[in-house]
């Protein structure tokens, strides 16, 4: 056999062997598209505190709303896993779903939830949560968040409030951050409260009984003449000696007994 005969027919069996492996690839993927789903597995993840404002059961009660019937026993080929994640991911306390599928024909969703840092409780009559992207999430039946709150004369929450040129409920949101990303302060602070002409009371978890914060603006240097008072000031006179301390006025921290 010449060399060209014998390179022609390595080709045609390279060939075949692809198209072989490529057929028993299509066969399998057709058995299990008509494999029927043993069951559904839930993953969630907890906030960092170790707790869940979501359950097991409102993962799997989203599911069957949007598909109408459960997903166990249906025929892996109906599912639509990118549409399932879509699904969970419209859920006011879902920030993201990934679901895939198992060789033993489970379907598997991992679920990372929204991260409660601001609970707002408005003259309005609305209680709610804020996350960390300031979207709105409701209460939850499971567990209430310990996390700071905002009270008082607050606006209704708008989808738009962070674009606001000015906005009370944008501005309690961007003071919980600047709290919570101080690690001093963030255990210290309980409550951001908003009087009928927008100036903020600051109440401590311990100390004063409340710290007169002003208006929003110089927010950074009111927190820090804060901290150093609390730092340097309170450990000498005691945390009971004021009942109110004020970072109301330029460069000054005032405490009043």
């Amino acid at each position: 056999m010449d060399p060209k005969t014998q390179r022609m027919l390595r080709r045609i069996g390279w060939v075949v062997l692809f198209l072989g492996v490529l057929v028993i690839y299509i066969s399998a993927v057709e058995q299990k598209g008509g494999s029927a789903v043993k069951d559904i597995i839930v993953n969630i993840e907890p906030l960092p505190d170790g707790n869940s404002l979501l359950a097991d059961a409102d993962v799997r009660g989203a599911i069957e709303r949007a598909f109408d019937k459960p997903l166990e026993g249906q025929s892996l080929s109906d599912i639509d896993i990118e549409r399932l994640e879509q699904v969970l991911e419209a859920e006011p306390f879902i920030l993201d779903a990934e679901a895939y599928v198992t060789a033993g024909n489970h379907i598997v969703i991992d679920i990372n939830p929204r991260e409660p840092i601001l609970r707002v409780i408005d003259n309005n009559g609305y209680n709610y949560y804020l996350d960390r992207d300031g979207i709105q999430m409701p209460l939850s039946d499971h567990f209430t968040a310990k996390v700071l709150v905002a009270t008082g004369s607050l606006p209704t929450y708008n989808e738009t409030f962070l674009e606001r040129k000015r906005n009370r409920l944008k501005d309690a949101f961007l003071l919980a951050q600047l709290i919570l990303s101080d690690p001093f302060l963030a255990p210290l602070s309980e409550q951001i409260y908003f009087d009928s002409r927008g100036k903020i009371t600051l109440v401590p978890k311990i100390g004063s009984d409340r710290i007169e914060f002003g208006s929003f603006e110089d927010a950074r240097s009111k927190l820090r003449r804060i901290k150093i008072f609390y730092k340097e000031v309170l450990p000498y006179t005691g945390w009971r000696t004021y009942d109110e301390i004020s970072v109301a006025y330029d460069d000054q921290v005032v405490g009043r007994k």
